[in-house]
């Protein structure tokens, strides 16, 4: 496995998004095969796994702490994301963002990763106007050893600007992928100029890109494919160009159409880490295998030429997703 920089965190070239296992796709496998898969990935080189307080409301953290407890705690990198906002059951009158909200979360997430720090602690949705005062708390936790370094999510250039100024940024997190693109305007520029990770999430767009999804097909009520437009019949028929195309450089570069999905993502630059997320066997030694899928620098330019040429219809927006809920309270920890 190739590896790559996150500012001064080495991780392997592509990470392994783990919400799925317990969150957002349908049904996932037990908890014995997802810690199974984990430990496949990582015997595959697989170094950085990401998850989120968020995810199923703190199971998934729970899954994580679960599934890497085994494995050598100075060998892996465990990639957490705090909401800005209270979650169910979470009591924190200071609020969230405060010193201590922040410490509180930071606690209950160390608990249910079962471990003393976390490697890259991230705040998951971006609350503007909060970044200098986030930021100062973050340097005193990296400072403490509390956690090794911090990002945001989808955060727009002026929050990043603001909260890198008083603790640098190691990663910012956010989708990208062929079908959404809209971080190469500015985001991702910076991040070059200023030494800034950045992690690439659904960078498949949320599967679509590997082909292996037609309009026919139905998705469970729990899976967010279910309400995300970028799965609709109509969407899914009218993007059929972008299959076709990547399919096209598939053929050309003798490996998968998701093989090129994340080859692509990691042509955009050494500072660029996809974390898609896996959860058979079979997926985690193609996704892994995408690694040595290497666009050169004519194939790269053709493949984006081609793509500015197309109209990517529908999106994966938060406010579709919410349509879907989330797990009961009564699972609530």
């Amino acid at each position: 496995m190739k590896t790559r920089n996150l500012r001064d965190l080495k991780v392997s070239a592509i990470g392994m998004g783990c919400m799925g296992f317990t969150h957002a796709y349908g049904d996932g496998p037990s908890e014995k095969e997802g810690i199974r898969l984990v430990h496949k990935a990582y015997e595959l080189g697989c170094n950085f796994f990401d998850t989120a307080e968020m995810y199923s409301y703190f199971k998934n953290e729970e899954f994580v702490g679960k599934a890497l407890k085994e494995l050598p705690r100075d060998k892996v990198i465990i990639s957490d994301k705090f909401w800005p906002t209270p979650l169910p059951r979470q009591d924190i009158p200071e609020g969230k963002l405060s010193e201590a909200g922040i410490r509180k979360d930071l606690e209950g997430s160390l608990r249910r990763l079962q471990t003393d720090y976390i490697d890259l602690y991230t705040e998951h949705q971006m609350d503007e106007g909060t970044e200098e005062q986030v930021a100062e708390v973050m340097g005193k936790l990296i400072k403490e050893g509390k956690i090794r370094a911090w990002g945001q999510s989808s955060p727009m250039v002026e929050q990043i600007k603001r909260a890198n100024a008083i603790t640098p940024i190691t990663a910012i997190q956010s989708e990208y992928s062929m079908m959404e693109r809209k971080w190469e305007k500015d985001v991702i520029p910076l991040c070059r100029e200023l030494g800034i990770g950045f992690v690439a999430f659904a960078p498949m767009g949320n599967g679509f890109l590997s082909g292996k999804y037609s309009s026919g097909d139905t998705f469970q009520k729990n899976d967010l494919r279910s309400v995300i437009t970028r799965f609709s019949k109509e969407n899914m028929d009218a993007n059929e160009p972008l299959i076709e195309l990547v399919r096209e450089f598939a053929e050309r570069k003798h490996c998968t159409p998701a093989q090129i999905g994340l080859a692509w993502v990691l042509a955009g630059g050494d500072f660029i880490v996809p974390i898609p997320g896996m959860r058979k066997e079979e997926r985690i030694i193609e996704n892994l295998g995408a690694v040595e899928v290497e666009l050169t620098t004519e194939e790269y330019a053709a493949l984006n030429e081609k793509l500015g040429k197309l109209t990517i219809h529908g999106t994966r927006d938060g406010r579709d997703i919410k349509k879907m809920g989330t797990v009961p309270d009564s699972t609530i920890k």
